[in-house]
């Protein structure tokens, strides 16, 4: 029997060994998604804050000549083709995912297609950074770049809520029952969380730190948008305490408790590295802490919305 013949065999086989159940593996996979995610934003931010936007100066090659980055080209180019390289190692977790989920793609729907999903981002986000590098970097397609990476870190974090059964039709942690005002509450502060993100990616584009030392800025008011992106912040995080005073006041515990004292930790630290960084001429590494606070800001605040989602109502 020729090899191609026993292609089904061998597949079936493998097939056979892959999880029916949601596994340690399952949800390991589904942890190192958020976190690459996460660090891709950091990755990101590393490469405009270095001013190396353009360290690979062509697309999809790092030179006209070159899939990869050349001694020449220098830190810049490391930098740049880094943050390139990452994206083929999300590419690869978002794969083994959805391998380890196909026996369960049809009783676990939900995950093979936040997991898909994900997959499915690599090259919208591939091309979406082809297009910064080919228009020189243009303010609004680099925000534009850095806010699917905001969506994709609450996809990951709904995945790994699914995954360890918080969340979601087949959630197997019972959750206490919460005020009805809790669902509203959460869902508006993460709205406002989306808000606050957008404003910043405005801020950014018409600041100093535009990815590339003769990058093009948005031409807009940095000290009036700086302002304006504030107000969002201040509804997070009278939104947050509202809900911390809820928790307190009627003795919720469990992991809703958790996640609204995370996200008034996030939500207090992205304040603190704001006004940091606002009043001491905005130096690039806390312009660098801010964006991995706002990476975290969204995952918190979706993890709040979907824990308040998921359980009973008083």
């Amino acid at each position: 029997m020729s090899t191609a013949s026993r292609l089904p065999q061998i597949a079936g086989r493998l097939i056979a060994r892959l999880p029916r159940t949601v596994d340690d593996s399952v949800r390991r996979l589904a942890v190192a998604s958020l976190v690459g995610q996460t660090l891709l934003v950091v990755t990101g931010g590393a490469v405009r804050l270095t001013a190396s936007g353009l360290g690979c100066p062509t697309w999809p090659r790092c030179t006209e000549t070159s899939l990869v980055n050349t001694a020449e080209m220098g830190i810049h180019g490391f930098i740049e083709f880094g943050n390139r390289l990452l994206t083929f190692a999300l590419a690869a977790v978002a794969l083994a995912m959805l391998v380890y989920l196909w026996n369960l793609r049809k009783e676990r729907r939900d995950l093979f297609l936040l997991a898909l999903g994900l997959l499915a981002s690599i090259p919208a986000q591939a091309v979406i950074g082809g297009i910064t590098v080919l228009t020189n970097l243009n303010p609004w397609v680099v925000g534009l770049h850095f806010l699917v990476s905001m969506a994709l870190v609450v996809i990951a974090t709904l995945l790994v809520n699914r995954a360890y059964g918080r969340t979601g039709r087949h959630a197997g942690v019972q959750l206490p029952a919460l005020p009805g005002v809790m669902r509203p509450v959460t869902a508006a502060v993460g709205l406002f969380s989306a808000l606050a993100v957008m404003l910043g990616v405005v801020v950014t584009g018409s600041g100093p730190h535009a990815g590339d030392a003769d990058a093009p800025r948005n031409g807009l008011d940095w000290d009036l948008f700086s302002h304006i992106h504030a107000v969002p912040a201040y509804v997070i995080t009278a939104g947050t305490l509202f809900a911390l005073v809820l928790v307190i006041v009627r003795r919720i515990q469990g992991p809703f408790r958790t996640s609204v004292l995370l996200l008034l930790s996030v939500t207090l630290l992205q304040a603190v590295i704001g006004f940091t960084q606002y009043y001491n001429g905005i130096p690039a590494l806390l312009v660098g802490a801010h964006m991995l606070g706002a990476a975290l800001l969204m995952s918190a605040a979706a993890n709040s919305a979907d824990l308040a989602r998921s359980s009973p109502v008083t």
